[in-house]
């Protein structure tokens, strides 16, 4: 039995062979002509690479679990004897997929990583369990969901509200939520994880859908997440989550509920049109404070997850901004510039610092912006150390 899934695009599965002969073409194919054209050559030859190092190192591992005693290569019924290399070539074309879930699940890119390892490791031992004719990405989903779970139980990590700061300008209202282990995730990767998967009321990565998310109890989290959001079936849920339908749909009836309490209403989204990141960027560049004022709305949020820093109101987020980005304030660290980048649906923009005395500006953070009704409401300010994964350089 061909271990394939009907819901793949034609030619989307990888293979060990396919890599090796598309990064064998991208090399010959490469010329010392035209710089731009030869960087997307590079780029391009670069992915694949990836990809094939990410496949090697699933076989690696899958080999070196066999070796510790946890399996043998050929285990279970011969249809289902699967070499490590063909393993990992079948797990790498639904890769992006289980890493939205596990982000879902999680709303940290860096244990979404994590957890897709585990997932394939986990898949690889109880690839006997797996059935003909059924979807290998409701499969690795199943697997995907428990070893979050497991994540889960163990860190019980809870939202809190975020509390005054001594000697700073946090602006009125209620303090936000602080999900200390939120981190972004790249457009890029996710426009690819996509397809293929239902969209329900809830497929949108947006960073308030994953704070909201956040506050749900483990398994209502991911029983929504699974029916919700990938459209399996209540008996599939019930099966991944091992409760019976009946509960699932009760732990449903709780889940939906309190998550549309969470999030946020009252306005109109919208896209962000294509000049507004250019403007905010110019405008944190100069600095400009009107003009950046003229870009906020009037209860914009800033906040800067893991650090416990936060403002809310246009004025107090200028006056939090003011001494950073004045070169006359005793804190004036340097000069910024921005790259522009896209996270969770959302526009967003690298920062760069450069301190006096140094000619180099190092990463400083991803700012995400939030738009509605035409203005920011929201600045989500992350910790730099995610920019590779955005395509964006640590120094400039």
């Amino acid at each position: 039995m061909a271990w394939t899934d009907a819901g793949s695009r034609p030619g989307g599965e990888v293979t060990v062979e396919g890599l090796i002969d598309d990064i064998g073409r991208g090399a010959a194919a490469l010329t010392p002509g035209e710089p731009a054209a030869l960087y997307a050559g590079v780029a391009e030859l670069t992915a694949s690479v990836d990809r094939l190092r990410r496949v090697a190192r699933t076989a690696r591992d899958a080999a070196a679990d066999d070796n510790q005693g946890y399996g043998e290569p050929d285990a279970g019924p011969p249809e289902l004897a699967l070499p490590e290399a063909a393993f990992a070539a079948l797990t790498e074309t639904h890769r992006r997929a289980v890493l939205v879930h596990c982000y879902r699940m999680t709303g940290s890119y860096d244990d979404a990583e994590d957890l897709v390892r585990e997932t394939f490791l986990r898949a690889w031992r109880a690839r006997d369990t797996f059935r003909a004719g059924a979807s290998v990405r409701t499969w690795l989903y199943r697997i995907a969901t428990n070893a979050c779970l497991d994540l889960l139980r163990r860190t019980a990590r809870r939202p809190h509200d975020y509390e005054p700061l001594p000697g700073t300008v946090r602006g009125g209202g209620v303090p936000p939520a602080r999900v200390t282990w939120l981190q972004p995730y790249p457009d890029d990767e996710l426009s690819q994880a996509a397809a293929g998967d239902p969209v329900g009321p809830y497929a949108t990565l947006e960073l308030p859908l994953l704070v909201a998310l956040q506050h749900l109890p483990p398994r209502q989290r991911a029983a929504l997440i699974l029916r919700d959001v990938l459209g399996l079936t209540l008996g599939e849920t019930a099966e991944t989550l091992d409760l019976t339908p009946v509960s699932v749909d009760s732990a449903l009836q709780r889940a939906r509920p309190a998550l549309r309490d969470l999030l946020p209403g009252g306005r109109t989204q919208e896209p962000a049109e294509a000049g507004l990141l250019t403007r905010y960027t110019a405008a944190v560049e100069a600095p400009d404070p009107a003009a950046l004022g003229a870009l906020l709305a009037d209860d914009v949020l800033l906040t800067a997850p893991p650090n416990p820093s936060w403002c809310r109101g246009r004025d107090a987020v200028l006056a939090f901004l003011r001494p950073s980005r004045d070169p006359a304030s005793p804190a004036f660290p340097g000069h910024f510039r921005h790259l522009p980048a896209r996270a969770n649906g959302q526009p967003a923009a690298g920062s760069y610092l450069r301190r006096p005395g140094t000619n180099v500006h190092r990463a400083q953070a991803l700012d995400v912006l939030r738009v509605e009704d035409g203005r920011i409401v929201e600045i989500t300010s992350f910790e730099p150390h995610l920019f590779p994964a955005f395509g964006l350089p640590l120094r400039l």
